[in-house]
């Protein structure tokens, strides 16, 4: 147990990294290797989902697509300065996806629900935001120091030889703890600095910020009362992250007006 948690706390010092927003990130996996998983994903999601065919919605989709990864330093990328794979996928589901190593996958429900290509814009400057702060790295990371850490505790409770109930209880409640404590809210703190991220990107490229507080506004109307607890939600609520976005759209607004002197006006028509 003791060389378990001495391996633990040796990976934890060596793996801190800072995240765009400056918070302190655990990082086991290099970026390749973290790119190698989000391609193998990729192709995984384009065997499960059929692949949208309708030309004009890929061109739409790639029109907003590419304004917002003009804005994006490939050096900040996981996936460097690759291409990247842009598909509109053909599900009704209200959701979109962007992976280590260059991928964005759109559902054909979430070209529906953003009214426009400022809100849809918000969503993919949203998704292309968690590659930039490698929060998949930090997921999987993290999920790999829980299972460090409950074996740790799984052979203290062998150790301590505790009756086989208490030993249940023990590892139940740690067991919690780690989803509840650790898991769920630093997903909630990805989805919190992935909407900033966005909000900047897509800001940058001459979309209208505005736009995205629309978007999570229709969002909280379609979720309603269905919406689980924030607190057992991997995601922040829906007025919390509108409150978050009005307070950082001064500095946005700022961004958008720039980037239209300076000739960025996207026209993506559907």
């Amino acid at each position: 147990m003791a060389r378990l948690l001495l391996a633990l706390a040796l990976l934890t010092a060596l793996a801190c990294a800072t995240s765009p927003l400056g918070r302190r990130q655990l990082l086991l996996y290099s970026d390749a290797e973290v790119a190698q998983m989000g391609a193998a994903s990729f192709d995984q999601q384009k065997k499960e989902t059929k692949v949208a065919t309708n030309a004009t919605e890929n061109r739409y989709v790639r029109c907003i697509a590419d304004a917002i990864l003009a804005q994006v330093d490939p050096e900040t990328l996981p996936g460097g300065g690759d291409a990247w794979e842009v598909l509109v996928f053909d599900s009704d589901q209200v959701n979109a996806f962007a992976l280590p190593g260059n991928k964005i996958g759109v559902y054909r429900g979430m070209i529906e629900t953003a009214q426009n290509q400022s809100q849809l814009a918000a969503v993919i400057g949203h998704e292309v935001g968690h590659v930039i702060a490698r929060h998949g790295n930090e997921r999987v990371s993290q999920a790999t120091a829980a299972q460090l850490s409950q074996a740790a505790v799984a052979a203290t409770v062998a150790g301590a030889n505790m009756s086989s109930s208490t030993g249940q209880l023990v590892m139940a409640g740690f067991g919690l703890g780690a989803q509840y404590g650790v898991l769920l809210p630093y997903s909630r703190t990805h989805e919190s600095e992935a909407d900033l991220i966005g909000l900047e990107l897509m800001a940058k490229a001459g979309f209208d910020p505005r736009q995205s507080v629309k978007l999570w506004q229709n969002m909280e109307k379609a979720s309603g009362a269905q919406a689980p607890p924030e607190l057992a939600s991997t995601h922040p609520a829906n007025a919390t992250r509108i409150a978050d976005l009005q307070a950082a759209m001064p500095k946005a607004i700022e961004l958008e007006n720039k980037a239209q002197l300076a000739g960025h006006r996207p026209n993506c028509r559907r």
